[in-house]
């Protein structure tokens, strides 16, 4: 499954790849702001770096005249960056001015971004917050006194709710406000938070009881009523009681609810071919067929999930 991305996000990643006079990949020598957003580990990482044209009087009247990126990432990492440093340029901003461009600026100057690649655009916004708290540091600016504070590090220190994705319980609660995130497909959407093993959407403190917490439980959600995860060892009872027809349907809600929207977010799928008692065939199938990645696929996240939702003797064999 290829990526619905408009024209303009095609564009701007194939300009700035191929260097096009007028594009911002690369890194400013000496430069006036400099911020980092993301990780390699998580799979998208963002340096942005500024050049201001220095007021003699007021540093506060600095002007950005230069933005530059590096990033590792697809093709909508590379487009966000693109977005969002021409949107500066253009704008002759101050860089408190431009703590005002948010991610859905990012999103519409790109005429939309497929709704799975939108923590692209914050990864951008993230970035360059950071940046502009590094060049008021460089130039004295009181930005408390100006009433704003400082959201990065260190206050979105904290107990870590997603592992895979090192997302703290501070970070997700600002992020789940700022961004108006009402449920864990959409916070996954935006900030990756829940997007590979899942065990921290229903776990307790986990995603679900962050966002229960800021808006309340919500009365008659679609969100899928989690498995009780069972202990290795522990005594048989429900799953062996099952027909295979029960448990190939359990299964099948397990894939459906937990799985495939996390493999279908960067393009792939699974499908079950057959099932032998407690071997189940599958078949990757998109941007999953053939990855360098999906014997970690298989077993980190199809494998591991059914272990815990339906049977701990679950085997996932790749055909």
């Amino acid at each position: 499954m290829g990526w619905n991305y408009s024209d303009k996000t095609k564009q701007l990643f194939m300009d700035a790849v191929h260097g096009k006079p007028g594009t911002h990949l690369g890194e400013i020598k000496d430069p006036d702001g400099v911020g980092e957003h993301g990780s390699i580990a998580c799979g998208d990482a963002m340096l942005f770096t500024f050049r201001v044209k220095r007021d003699p009087e007021d540093p506060r009247k600095d002007v950005i005249t230069e933005a530059k990126y590096l990033t590792f990432g697809c093709t909508s990492a590379i487009a966000s960056s693109e977005a969002l440093c021409a949107l500066i340029e253009a704008g002759n901003f101050t860089p408190i001015q431009a703590l005002e461009i948010k991610n859905d600026d990012i999103v519409n100057y790109l005429e939309g971004l497929p709704t799975q690649k939108i923590h692209c655009s914050v990864m951008g916004a993230e970035a360059l917050e950071a940046a502009v708290f590094n060049w008021a540091q460089k130039r004295g600016v009181p930005m408390e006194e100006l009433g704003i504070e400082p959201k990065l590090h260190p206050e979105d220190e904290g107990r870590v709710v997603c592992k895979c994705f090192n997302v703290t319980e501070p970070y997700l609660e600002r992020k789940v406000k700022e961004l108006n995130l009402r449920t864990i497909p959409e916070v996954t959407s935006a900030i990756k938070a829940g997007g590979a093993c899942m065990t921290c959407h229903h776990a307790p403190g986990g995603i679900q009881d962050t966002l229960d917490r800021i808006w309340g439980p919500t009365e008659g959600a679609d969100e899928p009523t989690p498995l009780a995860p069972r202990e290795p060892g522990a005594p048989r009872t429900e799953e062996d009681a099952l027909s295979p027809y029960q448990f190939a349907k359990k299964v099948e809600r397990v894939l459906e609810e937990y799985v495939r929207p996390m493999l279908q977010r960067d393009g792939g799928d699974v499908e079950i071919v057959d099932i032998k008692d407690r071997l189940i065939y599958c078949q990757l199938q998109g941007a999953c067929h053939g990855c360098a990645g999906a014997t970690m696929t298989l077993k980190l996240m199809i494998e591991k999930t059914l272990k815990e939702q339906v049977d701990d003797r679950i085997r996932v064999i790749q055909i």
